[in-house]
């Protein structure tokens, strides 16, 4: 029996890798010129191995400008349901994700301050952005946790979402109030606080790409962890998981994750909140599953968001925080009143 589930495991994550794959050719083809899927695998394998692309292909638009974006989509998507999950486990908390501890606030407040007053680094031109970002997430965090600690010497979850929502709507008074004199930088900041991830190159997959196998291997690392909290913290104690380390160590995880990923794509709601849920339908609770669940739905999900946001409207483009927002809220709802009539019918 327990080789038939280790083999279900294994055919379960092939399967998930293949509609991954599936869904970034199928980004990487469509657009404002649709390119054939034998040009775009064939411009793709000989660039990898160094080999001529035949006449007729259109590698610069496949390997410059469609393929880095799909790249930093996919990896954003992952990256933000990840943490979904991880909170959504954590906190126990269905409506919990990134932004419950007001950590996406944060991070939005540092990289929008980084745009307004010009702050960069010579050799690496969006790090001024994602150093500011990072470093407001992770403040923000300090930030609750203190407060938290102080009115709640146990750090409970129900103290750290309050004080989260709390500082939320602060962050997001302090956010409108630059935004207020930002002057000729007000577009610019606007289109980026509703998501996009327009000009992604390389360099920003490469930041993506660390952050998350750093700290998504933190938080993948835990999921014993948070299956024991879904039995309450107090069980969790009981039977020998250290209850502080483990939320400090996956806060701060979510934090750098979530402040790299706003750095480079702006806000991006809904993923970590709606993703997880449906991770959650197709594979059950158990965060072994659910975590590696969540990171292969939400890279498809905002790739098809970003592909609707790219063609929809051809030839302008949305924010993709826009088309995940809206699209994200009619499923939350769907799952929410499924979750609900499958525990009436089973009471």
């Amino acid at each position: 029996m327990k080789v038939k589930a280790e083999s279900f495991h294994i055919y379960e994550y092939i399967l998930f890798s293949v509609l991954t794959a599936a869904t970034l050719c199928l980004c990487v083809c469509m657009g404002s010129v649709a390119i054939p899927v034998t040009d775009t695998i064939r411009a793709i394998w000989n660039s990898i191995w160094k080999l001529p692309i035949p006449d007729g292909v259109s590698a610069p638009i496949i390997m410059s400008v469609r393929l880095p974006r799909v790249i930093a989509v996919a990896l954003t998507g992952a990256s933000l349901s990840l943490c979904g999950a991880s909170m959504q486990g954590l906190l126990r908390n269905p409506l919990a994700d990134g932004s419950t501890l007001g950590v996406s606030s944060g991070a939005s407040l540092g990289a929008v301050f980084a745009i307004l007053f010009n702050i960069n680094f010579p050799a690496l031109p969006f790090a001024g952005t994602m150093i500011m970002a990072t470093l407001f997430a992770f403040g923000s965090l300090a930030l609750i946790l203190s407060v938290s600690y102080a009115a709640d010497r146990l750090l409970s979850t129900h103290t750290i979402i309050l004080m989260g929502i709390v500082f939320s709507m602060f962050a997001s008074s302090l956010l409108n109030l630059l935004i207020a004199f930002s002057g000729e930088k007000l577009k610019s900041i606007t289109f980026w606080t509703m998501g996009s991830l327009a000009g992604s190159g390389y360099e920003n997959d490469l930041v993506l790409l660390s952050a998350l196998v750093l700290c998504g291997g933190v938080l993948l690392f835990h999921a014993r962890e948070l299956n024991a909290f879904s039995l309450g913290e107090n069980a969790a104690k009981h039977i020998g998981v250290n209850v502080k380390r483990v939320k400090l160590t996956v806060m701060i995880a979510v934090s750098v994750l979530i402040g790299v990923c706003v750095s480079v794509g702006g806000s991006i709601g809904f993923v970590g909140l709606t993703i997880p849920h449906i991770a959650r339908i197709l594979v059950g609770a158990n965060h072994k599953r659910l975590l590696p669940a969540s990171m292969f739905l939400g890279a498809i999900f905002l790739m098809l968001a970003d592909l609707l946001a790219r063609t929809i409207l051809n030839p302008i483009e949305l924010p993709i925080g826009v088309v995940t927002s809206l699209v994200g809220a009619v499923v939350f709802v769907l799952v929410f009143f499924r979750s609900r009539k499958k525990r009436g019918s089973a009471c």
